[in-house]
């Protein structure tokens, strides 16, 4: 009966995280396409309504749901260190959860360069410990791990990045009863996703390969780039986080005037790029995979809509962002470079985003998914391991573990973070 009863909490939950995550990015893409709806009625309004909304989630995020800041990624890499304990009752609830995804969506429909991964990851995670709890089985890291790993699987339509995800983010150890829990979750929310949305290749298809001569070149020139663009990211974020500088101090005792700031630099931003840099970046990222060319500017400038969205202490995630940044980055090199313009956008994406994140696996298994381009995997690869030692000499710790040491209670009590996200 424990069996059956702990292997029903599993695919229930599953296929429940699976609707809720489908639901969420229908929701978000309306957000997103909302925002721009204003913006090309009325071009200047983001500059009121951006700060507005961003002040606005730091102060209820700050008031009533602070377990709800940031990615969600780091909060679960906390509760799993203590899945039976206060801390990870507080952080997988299902009221921080909806607190999740209400505050997500509305930093979308400010045009905040926030994704949606992370803050899926954080749910799942919360849905699939409720659907335990009712069942009377017992809550284990690897419950937590998972959700987390099926929400990845459902938010990219991904599988394989889903498992890949939990053993080189979620898991610090990774045991076969875990595997086994991660694989069917991932399996029901995947198929769960599929079933509804159909199987659709989220970055779009990638038409193009590179040959081996240009793989030389450009492999180590991306991974390189990317790591310190994402080492640099990661630094910044962390150094805010933990710095106790008069500067610092100042700015995290007044959040919310603060991420008013924040948001009108996104604001700003956003208007000068026509609106490219608002959002998860999916749009033009895809257009870049699928051959078409934006100007040189769309990396940077995405690349500091993101670092001060997540400056900002206010939900959301910096998956889907990261890869946007990545493709910008590959955009402004492509010219440098005899391969076609497309690989070097995806060797750019897996650059940064590795850079940022240091998960050279999760890089490349989602990447391959995401754009149907397996004959990329050794070029993806290179760059993403290159990508991975560049960056941990900017920045030596990784950015999820770093951030999740803000949820434990001995850390938060001597220093309040206010930042903390995927």
């Amino acid at each position: 009966m424990p069996v059956a009863r702990r292997r029903a909490a599993t695919a229930l939950g599953a296929t429940v995280l699976a609707l809720i995550a489908l639901a969420f990015t229908r929701s978000a893409d309306l957000a997103m396409a909302l925002f721009d709806r204003l913006f090309a009625v009325l071009p200047w309004i983001p500059a009121a309504l951006t700060p507005a909304i961003f002040a606005l989630v730091a102060f209820v995020t700050d008031r009533w749901a602070s377990e709800a800041r940031g990615s969600g990624i780091p909060q679960i890499i906390s509760a799993s260190r203590d899945p039976k304990g206060d801390l990870a009752t507080r952080l997988a609830s299902l009221k921080i959860a909806a607190s999740k995804l209400v505050l997500t969506l509305l930093m979308l429909l400010g045009g905040a360069s926030v994704g949606r991964e992370g803050p899926t990851v954080q749910v799942s995670a919360a849905v699939m410990a409720w659907m335990h709890r009712i069942l009377r089985v017992p809550i284990t890291a690897g419950v937590l791990i998972a959700g987390g790993a099926a929400g990845v699987a459902a938010a990219f339509n991904t599988p394989l990045a889903g498992v890949a995800f939990a053993i080189e983010e979620l898991a610090a150890a990774y045991e076969q009863r875990v595997a086994l829990l991660v694989m069917a979750a991932v399996m029901i929310s995947g198929l769960v996703m599929i079933g509804i949305a159909g199987d659709y290749v989220y970055f779009g298809v990638l038409r193009s390969t590179i040959a081996f001569r240009d793989t030389l070149l450009v492999a180590p020139a991306m991974g390189v780039v990317g790591g310190i663009m994402g080492g640099i990211f990661s630094r910044t974020i962390l150094g805010f986080t933990r710095s106790k500088g008069p500067w610092a101090a100042r700015l995290k005792r007044h959040p919310v005037p603060f991420a008013a700031a924040c948001g009108l630099i996104v604001a700003i931003l956003g208007i000068l790029t026509g609106g490219l840099t608002w959002g998860t970046g999916y749009a033009p990222a895809r257009q870049l995979v699928e051959g078409a060319r934006l100007d040189f500017w769309f990396g940077p400038a995405k690349f500091f809509a993101s670092v001060f969205t997540t400056l900002s202490g206010t939900p959301g995630g910096i998956f889907s962002p990261s890869l946007a940044v990545g493709a910008g980055l590959g955009n402004a090199m492509a010219p440098l470079f005899s391969a076609p313009p497309s690989t070097v956008v995806l060797l750019g994406m897996a650059g940064y985003f590795v850079g940022v994140v240091r998960a050279p696996f999760t890089a490349v298994i989602i990447l391959m998914e995401t754009t149907a381009s397996r004959s990329m995997i050794l070029p993806l690869f290179a760059t993403a391991l290159i990508a991975d030692a560049v960056g941990s000499l900017i920045c030596r710790e990784r950015i999820y573990h770093g951030l999740s040491k803000a949820f434990v209670p001995d850390t938060t009590a001597e220093t309040p973070a206010r930042i903390s996200r995927s």
